[in-house]
């Protein structure tokens, strides 16, 4: 038996993540290990092919010629092996089991939790993990059985369900309000503070379909994080977006504008179609769909 069938999977899979990041420390984030499992993982496997699979540098690891060559190889060994494990999950018949759902921060904390502790009470028998980020997880490779998202997936064997539009509004707080005086006239939004993001282009792109020609230094106060983003607009940062539902029943705040028509953000669900029909998995899709639609227009 060659070193290549003697390989243990854990070893290929801490290559492939090293590879597809050049970093240690974000594909031992990746695989849920630490950083000197994943740089001794790397290190076996190169032991075990005797070859060097990559070059160390200031800013991370670049392949080799050698680890280059090999990338294909483990990718496709990925994609078997989670072929398997969908093909095997998607036919479990239980009514229990764990349940990974991933969405954005701010519905995850602020939709998701009463839809989730009515479906335990409902359905003690399954388990919910959460996953609140604002990057997207990849259903094909089961970072996630449920993504809750505000766009539609592209990604094939990706089954989704369009839940709705989400209204939004300008808001600002009654503190900057009554400092600042009130916004009572779209041409004159420039002469006050917004609320921006830092990294993401959204708000930027949103106002430039709006016809409002903006840079991200136009911004005073930034934060991608959405509920901080939030945060900063009730303590009287600025003016900033929000969903109407959420923001109106806010007594910090007021909506500015409120009859100047504004994007929406559509809700979709998303699961890998091996998965849609196990019945946990279909159990908790129908109840996101049921509770999420209140939510929407």
């Amino acid at each position: 038996m060659d070193a290549f069938a003697k390989l243990d999977w854990s070893l290929v899979q801490t290559f492939l993540a090293v590879g597809e990041s050049g970093s240690l420390s974000e594909a031992a984030r990746r695989l849920n290990i630490s950083q000197p499992t994943a740089g001794r993982q790397v290190k076996q496997m190169e032991e075990a092919l005797d070859v060097t699979l990559f070059h160390r540098q200031a800013r991370g690891l670049c392949l080799t010629e050698a680890g280059t060559a090999l990338m294909p190889y483990a990718r496709t060994m990925a994609e078997s092996l989670n072929a398997l494990s969908l093909a095997a999950a998607g036919r479990s018949e239980k009514l229990s089991g764990p349940v990974r759902i991933t969405a954005s921060v701010f519905t995850s904390q602020v939709h998701l939790p009463p839809i989730i502790a009515r479906l335990r009470q409902e359905e003690p028998e399954i388990s919910i993990d959460l996953v609140p980020t604002d990057r997207s997880e990849n259903l094909l490779y089961r970072e996630a059985d449920i993504a809750v998202r505000m766009y539609q997936t592209e990604q094939l064997d990706i089954v989704t369900k369009y839940i709705g539009e989400i209204e939004l509004g300008l808001y600002a707080s009654k503190d900057y309000i009554a400092r600042r005086g009130r916004l009572t006239d779209i041409a004159r939004f420039f002469e006050h503070d917004v609320v921006g993001y830092d990294r993401s282009d959204l708000i930027l792109k949103g106002m430039r379909d709006f016809g409002l020609e903006v840079q991200r230094d136009w911004f005073a106060t930034r934060t991608d994080h959405q509920t901080v983003y939030w945060e900063l607009v009730r303590a009287g940062c600025g003016i900033g977006f929000a969903q109407c539902l959420f923001a109106d029943a806010d007594p910090k705040v007021e909506r500015l504008l409120p009859d100047i028509p504004m994007p929406t953000l559509p809700v979709w669900l998303a699961a890998h179609e091996a998965m849609r029909n196990t019945p946990r998995i279909r159990r908790v899709w129908d109840a996101l769909a049921e509770g999420l639609r209140p939510c929407v227009s």
